[in-house]
């Protein structure tokens, strides 16, 4: 298993030379980008080369990718990213009903085709409130998807649990159409309150093991990567999740 690691994990312990070095020492061969790692990636995928690195797969704001869609492109091809990712949707701009989360994935549609022209891969990366049904009772997530049909899909499962739904089920059923998946832990209740209630992967409360066999018989995803929103230590996360990963 090729195990990524998502650099936001490491935003706070830089500078990203060191980041990098540490994250190929304790295993990963992969890493996925975020737009803090965007302003040269012509130097940035030099580190990636000096470290053994790749990025296969890369998170791109959703206004990036619609107002500037050949410069995230660009990107994208300078550092060697196969899958576009749109990872957000900030507060305000969120709907508040089934027509707005249709008109949001028909949005996202119209990204995934000008991506696709550019031979390569476009998925939508959920968080909890995409779970929170809308005071018509629609599940934004399944509008999302069910309004852009080709558009791929990066499972954060653990944002899934949040949300209080059923990781499990949605594999289930939409199992095809998740092409990556991040692989994080939620810590038990009360517990790494300084770190927002997030574990390092395989020391907190969620069935790794069961979920994985799960993503590998129902989906095609090719991409698992490891996150922690917010670590009070990326080397100790980096280092213990993959750890535990490999035993999955």
């Amino acid at each position: 298993m090729n195990w990524s690691f998502q650099l936001y994990s490491a935003r706070n312990f830089q500078p990203w030379d060191d980041v990098l070095r540490m994250v190929a020492e304790v295993g990963y061969s992969q890493v996925e980008g975020f737009g803090g790692v965007y302003d040269d990636p012509k130097g940035f995928k030099a580190m990636l080369d000096e470290n053994g690195l790749t990025m296969p797969s890369g998170h791109f704001s959703l206004d990036m990718l619609e107002k500037e869609t050949a410069k995230a492109l660009d990107i994208a091809d300078a550092l060697g990213v196969g899958i576009v990712i749109c990872p957000h949707l900030a507060v305000e701009n969120r709907p508040t009903d089934a027509d707005g989360w249709k008109r949001f994935g028909e949005r996202l549609a119209v990204v995934g085709d000008a991506v696709k022209l550019a031979g390569k891969r476009f998925a939508w990366h959920n968080h909890d409130f995409e779970f929170a049904s809308t005071a018509d009772g629609a599940v934004p997530q399944r509008l999302i998807l069910q309004a852009a049909p080709d558009i791929g899909w990066e499972m954060d499962v653990a944002w899934v649990a949040r949300g209080g739904a059923d990781p499990l089920a949605w594999i289930e059923e939409f199992g095809p159409r998740i092409v990556a998946a991040h692989v994080k832990d939620i810590a038990p209740a009360g517990e790494a309150e300084d770190e927002d209630g997030w574990a390092d992967v395989g020391h907190g409360t969620m069935d790794w093991k069961g979920l994985m066999a799960a993503l590998r018989a129902s989906t095609p995803a090719d991409i698992f990567v490891m996150e922690h929103d917010n670590p009070s230590d990326a080397a100790r996360f980096a280092r213990r999740s993959i750890e535990a990963a490999n035993r999955f």
